[in-house]
C-alpha cells in the first residue's frame, strides 16, 4: 500500500480526500525538501544577470549573448537568475484512459496527487498557478492565480470530473498542448500530467506521436515537466485465466486467456515498445520526465526527482560543471 493509506483516499468524501492529500504533501514533502523555491526542474529562469564565456557541449546555443560575443570576439552566453514570481501552467489529462488502476489507486487519483504536489511545491509569494483540464467535452481552462484557495478549487474540480461512457472520443492531447502555449505567452513552468497514450503510432516504432511537435514547441519557450502516469497492468499481464479487456476510449472488448505464456510475453513486449516510444519522444522534445506508477510511493518518486534536479542545477553553476 502506498504511504499514508493512499489506497483508501478514493473512498473518502472529496473534502476529506483533499485534506488527506494536503497533509501527506505538507508532512512528507516539506519534511524532506527545504528551501523557499523547491524547484521541480533545474533551470536558470529568465531574469538577466550578466554573461559568461560559452562552454562547448554544455551551454545551449539559444542562450548566446550575441552583443557581448561581437564586442569581445569570444562566444558568450547569457546568465539569468531564477524568476522571483513563477507562473506554472498545468495540463491535466482526465480522459477515459486515466480511469484505470489495478494497484493501490487509479491513474486519475494519482494525477490529482501530482497536481497537488506541483501546486504546493511551486506555492510562494506572488507565484501563480493556472490549469487546463483535458476531458471528454474538450479543454476547460482556469486562469493563473495565486493562493491556496485557488489550488484547492482546482483539486476539487479534478475530483469531480465525471467518468465518460465507453466509446466516447476524447479531445486530442496535441490540441490541448497547443492551447497551453497560447495561454502562456510569458516564460514559466508547464507541467503535463498524462499517460501519453493518445496519438501513439500503432505499428511503426519510428513514427512519432501526434503530440510530440506541440510539446516540443512548448519546451522552446517554457521549462516543461512531463509527469507520466502508468499502472503495472498496462505493462504486463498476470496469469489469472480468462479475462475481458476493454479499451476505455474506444469501448472495444476482447476476451483473452492470460494462461497463455506466449500471449503474456507478446503483451509485455508490445507494452514495453509503447512506453519506449513515449520516453524517446519526451527526450526529443526537451521536456523533463517524471514517471509515476500507481503501485509505487509517489511522494518518494517526486522527492527523488527534485533532488536529482537540484544536483543538476548545482553542477551547472560550478565552473566546468555539467549543464
Amino acid at each position: 500500500m502506498n504511504e499514508g493509506g493512499f489506497a483508501t483516499i478514493h473512498q473518502l468524501a472529496p473534502e476529506r480526500r483533499l485534506r488527506r492529500l494536503e497533509l501527506t504533501i505538507t508532512r512528507r514533502l516539506d519534511g524532506l525538501l527545504h528551501g523557499q523555491y523547491l524547484g521541480l526542474l533545474p533551470g536558470a529562469g529568465s531574469e538577466l544577470a550578466g554573461s559568461r564565456e560559452y562552454r562547448p557541449g554544455e551551454d545551449e546555443v539559444r542562450r548566446m549573448d550575441w552583443a557581448v560575443t561581437a564586442r569581445t570576439t569570444v562566444p558568450h552566453v547569457r546568465e539569468v537568475d531564477a524568476d522571483r514570481e513563477l507562473t506554472t501552467w498545468l495540463l491535466v489529462d482526465a480522459t477515459p484512459s486515466m480511469d484505470f488502476g489495478t494497484a493501490d489507486v487509479e491513474k486519475r487519483e494519482l494525477a490529482v496527487a501530482a497536481t497537488a504536489a506541483v501546486g504546493f511545491l511551486t506555492a510562494g509569494a506572488g507565484n501563480k498557478l493556472g490549469a487546463h483540464l483535458l476531458g471528454m467535452s474538450g479543454v476547460r481552462r482556469y486562469p493563473a492565480r495565486t493562493g491556496r484557495t485557488h489550488l484547492l478549487g482546482l483539486l476539487r474540480t479534478l475530483l469531480a470530473v465525471p467518468r465518460a461512457a465507453a466509446g466516447a472520443q476524447p479531445h486530442a492531447l496535441g490540441e490541448a498542448l497547443a492551447g497551453v502555449g497560447r495561454s502562456a505567452p510569458r516564460r514559466g513552468l508547464v507541467v503535463v500530467i498524462s499517460d501519453f497514450l493518445d496519438g501513439l503510432p500503432e505499428n511503426d516504432r519510428d513514427e512519432r506521436p501526434e503530440w510530440e511537435a506541440d510539446l516540443r514547441r512548448l519546451a522552446v519557450r517554457h521549462q516543461v515537466l512531463a509527469v507520466e502516469v502508468t499502472d503495472p497492468r498496462e505493462l504486463e499481464l498476470p496469469d489469472v485465466g480468462l479475462i475481458t479487456l476493454v479499451d476505455p476510449e474506444s469501448g472495444q472488448r476482447r476476451e483473452v486467456s492470460t494462461g497463455s505464456r506466449k500471449l503474456r510475453e507478446k503483451y509485455k513486449a508490445a507494452a514495453t515498445a509503447q512506453r519506449d516510444i513515449v520516453r524517446r519522444s519526451l527526450r526529443r522534445t526537451g521536456a523533463h520526465h517524471l514517471p509515476l506508477r500507481t503501485d509505487r510511493d509517489w511522494v518518494a518518486d517526486i522527492v527523488r526527482h527534485v533532488y536529482a534536479q537540484r544536483r543538476l542545477a548545482m553542477a551547472a553553476r560550478q565552473p566546468g560543471g555539467a549543464a
